[in-house]
C-alpha cells in the first residue's frame, strides 16, 4: 500500500525550551485508519499541528503525497482536512454557510448539492438554517467534520474526535469515521480513549513524553505485547501456593480459589501442560479453565509505564 505521508527526523522544540516531539519516524498509509495514543501532553497535537502547517517544525521534513508541508504548503493543504479539539466555529453562522464559505476558502466551486449531502451524512439537513449556537456539543463536533471535509480532502485529521461526547454520539462517529475510509480518505486521529483506538483503527502509534513508542497493526501489536492468562478456578480454596509452583509465578486471587498463570503468546512453550501436572502432583483439584488476552489498554499502560 503506497504511503501518503512521509515523516522523517522530525522533532520540535519551543521558544520557551520545552522539546514537544524527539525524533519522530513515521509513515502513514493510504486509505489507512491510523489512531496514535497517548496521555495529555505526549505531543499528538503537536504532531498532527506540524504535519497540517499549523507549527513550524525545528528539525526533519514531512510530505505529503510527495510535497513538501513547508516549500509546497498550498499543494499539502489542499489535500488535508482538520477537525481540532477545541469548538472553533462561528457562533452566529448556519452549517449551511459555515460549509459554503469553508469550501470557497479553498478555491473551490460552489456545490449545493455537494453542501446538502455532507450535511444529510452527519444528520445535520434539518439542522442547516439553525444558528451554530443553539446547536448541542454533539452537533458541533459533526458541523466540525463536515467543514474538515467539504473541500473535499484525500487525508482527514481528527484530533480527540470524540472528547466530551457521550457513549451513543461516539459510536456514531466511529461509524462516520468507517464510511469515510472506505470512499478513500486517510485519517489519522489522536485519542486518549483506549476503546476508540481497539474499535476502528488498522494500525496504533503509542506517543509518550515527545517519543512515539511505536507504530504497528493492531492485531500485530496485541499478539506481540499482548500477554494471556490462564485462570484455574480450584474445587477447594488454598491459603498459600504449594511451593513446587513457584517456577510459574502463579497469582492466587480470589480468596485462595484461583491461580493466575500470565505466560507469552510468542513463546515457543506456554509451559501449560506442565503446570497441569505440577498442579495435580500437589495434589489440587481443579473446578475450571479459562484464558483471558490483555488487551490494547494494558499494551498502553505497560508501554508508557515502562518508558
Amino acid at each position: 500500500m503506497k504511503n501518503i505521508i512521509s515523516i522523517k527526523n522530525l522533532s520540535k522544540t519551543y521558544a520557551s525550551g520545552h522539546q514537544a516531539l524527539k525524533v519522530v519516524n513515521l509513515e502513514i498509509k493510504k486509505g489507512e485508519i491510523l489512531a496514535l495514543l497517548g496521555p495529555n501532553g505526549a505531543g499528538k497535537t503537536t504532531l498532527i499541528s506540524i504535519i497540517c502547517g499549523l507549527v513550524s517544525p525545528s528539525e526533519g521534513r514531512v510530505e505529503v503525497d510527495g510535497f513538501d508541508i513547508i516549500s509546497e504548503y498550498r499543494k499539502t493543504r489542499a489535500l488535508i482536512g482538520l477537525v481540532p479539539q477545541e469548538l472553533t466555529l462561528p457562533a452566529f453562522e448556519t452549517p449551511w454557510n459555515t460549509l459554503n464559505f469553508s469550501r470557497g476558502l479553498f478555491g473551490k466551486k460552489a456545490d449545493k448539492a455537494l453542501v446538502a449531502q455532507m450535511l444529510t451524512d452527519l444528520s445535520l439537513l434539518d439542522k442547516k438554517d439553525t444558528e451554530i449556537r443553539m446547536l448541542s456539543g454533539g452537533m458541533k463536533r459533526r458541523v466540525l467534520i463536515a467543514k474538515a471535509l467539504i473541500h473535499e480532502p484525500s487525508i482527514l485529521f481528527l484530533d480527540e474526535p470524540t472528547a466530551g461526547v457521550d457513549v451513543e454520539l461516539r459510536k456514531d462517529m466511529w461509524n462516520i469515521i468507517r464510511r469515510l475510509r472506505e470512499s478513500g480518505v486517510t485519517i489519522i486521529l489522536t485519542t486518549h480513549y483506549i476503546e476508540e483506538a481497539e474499535e476502528i483503527a488498522d494500525r496504533v502509534g503509542i506517543i509518550s513524553g515527545g517519543e512515539l513508542l511505536l507504530v504497528d497493526e493492531k492485531q500485530a501489536l496485541m499478539q506481540k505485547l499482548g500477554k494471556k492468562q490462564l485462570i484455574i478456578e480450584l474445587r477447594e480454596s488454598i491459603s498459600e501456593i504449594p511451593a513446587s509452583l513457584a517456577i510459574y509465578n502463579l497469582v492466587l486471587e480470589k480468596e485462595g480459589s484461583e491461580l493466575v498463570y500470565t505466560y507469552d503468546t510468542q513463546g515457543k512453550r506456554t509451559g501449560i501442560t506442565l503446570l497441569m501436572k505440577e498442579i495435580h502432583k500437589a495434589g489440587l483439584e481443579l473446578k475450571d479453565l479459562q484464558t483471558a488476552q490483555s488487551s490494547l489498554e494494558d499494551i498502553f499502560v505497560h508501554l508508557v509505564s515502562k518508558k
